[in-house]
């Protein structure tokens, strides 16, 4: 049975491994472990903070391997993030976003660690599938209309827009009264499933792959 640290960026990440990704790769002979970002307690923290968490994590066992699930949402210029600047220059979101993960691994320099940043962020992937939102929320809570043109704009529902007006999170926010991101968050995501998730969100898939290849 191999270890695996998910460094989470908060408890809605926290429990989607607990719940969906535990149960999954405990299958592959894999263990996870899902710990918030230490030093805030959760939340984007510096580059330079999180690497030494990293580093921390990869001393205390010669076997444990450490990946990390942030959004690139929360990312900031000041968090110095290795690339940052030269990937915004990047046209492509998915590129600017593996440009940056392999800068993460390349500082890190350990075969072990397996860097990871959601496009655009964890809420992305409730917007997997319509029917598994629409069975879990009364129908009194949702703007269906809103709801099906976010969904029928993107194609590629990890391209949803990244403003602080437009987020995944601001949108199921608007969408569904009530809306609380942890509970409602991880209940759509139990109903979608991590196959469907997996189909409809490739870069996301990209990194479940890695993880079964550890």
């Amino acid at each position: 049975m191999k270890r695996l640290i998910v460094i989470c960026e908060g408890q809605t990440e926290q429990e989607f491994c607990n719940k969906i990704l535990a149960p999954y790769l405990v299958g592959k002979g894999i263990y996870i472990q899902s710990p918030l970002i230490k030093r805030s307690g959760g939340g984007i923290v510096s580059w330079e903070v999180l690497r030494k968490e990293i580093d921390t994590y990869l001393r205390s066992d010669s076997n444990v391997y450490v990946t990390t699930f942030i959004d690139l949402y929360g990312i900031k210029s000041t968090h110095q993030f290795p690339q940052w600047e030269e990937s915004q220059r990047i046209t492509q979101v998915k590129d600017r976003v593996r440009n940056i993960e392999s800068a993460m691994s390349a500082e890190v320099d350990n075969h072990r660690f397996v860097s990871n940043i959601v496009v655009h962020e964890f809420e992305t992937i409730l917007f997997s599938d319509l029917n598994s939102i629409t069975d879990q929320i009364d129908s009194s809570e949702l703007r269906m209309g809103e709801l099906e043109g976010i969904i029928n704009e993107y194609e590629d529902i990890e391209l949803i827009n990244d403003s602080p007006q437009t987020a995944p999170s601001k949108r199921l926010e608007s969408c569904i009264i009530g809306y609380d991101k942890i509970v409602y968050g991880n209940i759509i995501a139990e109903t979608i499933g991590l196959a469907r998730i997996r189909e409809k969100c490739a870069k996301f898939n990209e990194w479940i792959e890695k993880l079964e290849n550890i």
